[in-house]
């Protein structure tokens, strides 16, 4: 951010201490990662993603949605790089994405509900 004169001055010089605030675009990947959370069905796929990796037919029979359904939710978890997916055959396999932010959307959302993980 570059320096900013501020058009009140309440004598916090905030605008010091936040010279180097992140960029709309940081915001904005954070936003993108939190419009996942806006659909229960979409969080419960990816919790279950967090311990297994599985293909679309699985997928659908474990939390009891249609094939499309969950292909629809995994393409939106897919775009916000949440998950991942490998091709075996004409099988696609989807689990969570290694990183940093996947894992920590996962523990938070058993946080949030206090659900324990199957392997703990």
């Amino acid at each position: 951010m570059t320096e900013k004169s501020l058009p009140h001055d309440h004598g916090q010089k905030i605008e010091h201490q936040l010279k180097d605030m992140p960029s709309v675009d940081s915001f904005q990947t954070v936003a993108d990662i939190f419009k996942q959370l806006g659909d229960g069905s979409r969080i419960r796929i990816f919790w279950l993603l967090c311990h297994c990796e599985e293909c679309v037919i699985n997928i659908s029979a474990l939390v009891d949605m249609s094939s499309p359904a969950v292909s629809h939710h995994l393409r939106q978890l897919k775009a916000a790089g949440l998950i991942t997916s490998r091709r075996e055959g004409k099988e696609v396999y989807y689990k969570a994405a290694e990183t940093s932010q996947a894992q920590l959307l996962h523990h938070m959302i058993e946080q949030l509900v206090e659900i324990t993980c199957p392997s703990e």
